[in-house]
């Protein structure tokens, strides 16, 4: 009787065993046990990617383990109670194992699973991976039960998730974690997976805004414009502003000047450009990414389906996406300058050509841009038609008040958030 009892007990805490290692490998991160394995080195979290390979075989193994032991230690009991009470025995094994069972193979190791999954994943792997190997024959025949159930009932099983579930899932991952810390880190993830969402004509500086020198000056003045300009790439146009001809390097024109000895007959300008790079405005930020390093280019020229000029994309553009706005030496620093003043403790004057994502970066507001990228073009959207100077509208629950309209474009917009 003593060694039934002792095997009872055996048999309850291998169940234990089972059921918090199933939920612990199941709920425990694959990409922390990744990183662990990769830049840690832990040999634990690499068997437990190795387990992970094969996720059947070990929920197989873990409910099999957890059945088995469940199922004998259920029948010694009721067998000692019987040779002890009789047929009320059988009464009496019931309710103890189902209390035991359920209280301290169940509930018990997988509540401690749930909120400790990685760290009991990582203390239960080798042992795990040892029943694994033990049950492998057993298991085997039953992955084939299971699979011609599949095909009987014409289940599909699909062993890898589709490209958009898996951005969903780490778009989830990312929003699970918040805090003060990690507040910024969580904004360049969520930039990085809309870049390929965005499209360059998004982000693009607008032909409107566009710095841009005609060839035909002569190159003391081309020069003495540079010389004024922020910029390390100038587009040339010919003719007209929208006819754009090539591209020049300050530096290069610089370099030459003073290899030239301020010589400017000895200049040619159309030597020194580059051939114009001139790319789609649908393109993506990310197909444009990777075309920058792929062509180690900085500055793409943006037209649209008919070749007209859009305006033009840098590599800084498609960073400012991911990190926000980088301001150097050269950059203006202030906002007012940038099309947006300040106009009291809750209001903003906002250029109509300034971009409605800039917006929402910079005062975390969230005005919808799925339809215009300005804010000029959010209130001709919104509004389908042209208002007229002084007219105030409310969308989102801000406040719109056209404070400038030159001709047809809204110059100048107040924007009062009134959310209660």
């Amino acid at each position: 009787m003593i060694i039934s009892l002792v095997a009872i007990i055996l048999l309850l805490l291998l169940s234990a065993f089972f059921s918090g290692s199933e939920t612990a490998l199941t709920g425990a991160s694959q990409a922390y046990m990744i990183d662990m394995e990769r830049n840690g080195s832990n040999r634990r979290a690499k068997i437990i990617n190795g387990l992970f390979a094969h996720r059947d075989r070990l929920i197989i193994t873990t409910l099999l383990g957890s059945n088995l032991s469940n199922t004998l230690a259920t029948a010694l009991s009721t067998s000692v109670l019987i040779n002890l009470f009789g047929r009320e025995g059988v009464a009496y094994a019931t309710i103890i194992m189902t209390i035991l069972v359920l209280v301290y193979t169940d509930m018990l190791p997988k509540s401690y699973a749930v909120k400790n999954a990685n760290n009991a994943a990582l203390a239960v792997a080798p042992f795990v991976r040892f029943w694994v190997i033990i049950f492998s024959p057993l298991v085997y025949i039953l992955q084939k039960i299971v699979n011609t159930t599949f095909r009987i009932f014409k289940i599909q099983k699909r062993d890898h998730q589709d490209e958009a579930s898996s951005i969903s899932e780490i778009r989830g991952a990312i929003y699970m974690y918040k805090g003060k810390d990690i507040k910024e880190e969580n904004e360049m993830l969520k930039s990085i997976l809309d870049l390929d969402e965005i499209t360059v004509y998004d982000v693009m500086n607008h032909r409107r805004n566009l710095f841009a020198l005609n060839i035909n000056l002569p190159v003391k003045k081309l020069i003495d414009k540079v010389k004024n300009s922020p910029f390390s790439r100038i587009p040339l146009y010919q003719d007209k502003p929208e006819n754009i001809v090539g591209v020049i390097r300050v530096k290069h024109l610089l370099k030459e000047c003073v290899e030239k000895n301020n010589d400017f007959s000895k200049i040619n300008i159309r030597q020194l450009m580059a051939e114009p790079w001139f790319i789609p405005e649908n393109t993506t930020l990310l197909q444009q990414l990777q075309l920058f390093r792929a062509r180690r280019e900085h500055f793409a020229i943006v037209v649209d389906e008919y070749g007209t000029l859009q305006g033009i994309v840098t590599l800084e553009d498609i960073l400012e996406e991911i990190v926000g706005d980088i301001n150097d030496e050269t950059d203006i620093q202030n906002i007012d300058i940038m099309g947006i003043k300040k106009a009291g403790d809750n209001a903003w004057l906002i250029d109509g050509q300034v971009s409605i994502r800039d917006i929402n970066r910079k005062f975390g507001w969230d005005l919808d841009d799925d339809c215009a990228v300005t804010v000029a073009g959010f209130l001709l959207d919104r509004t389908q038609s042209i208002p007229e100077q002084g007219q105030k509208f409310i969308f989102d629950g801000y406040e719109f008040e056209i404070i400038k309209r030159n001709k047809n474009q809204l110059s100048q917009i107040k924007i009062t958030p009134n959310k209660s």
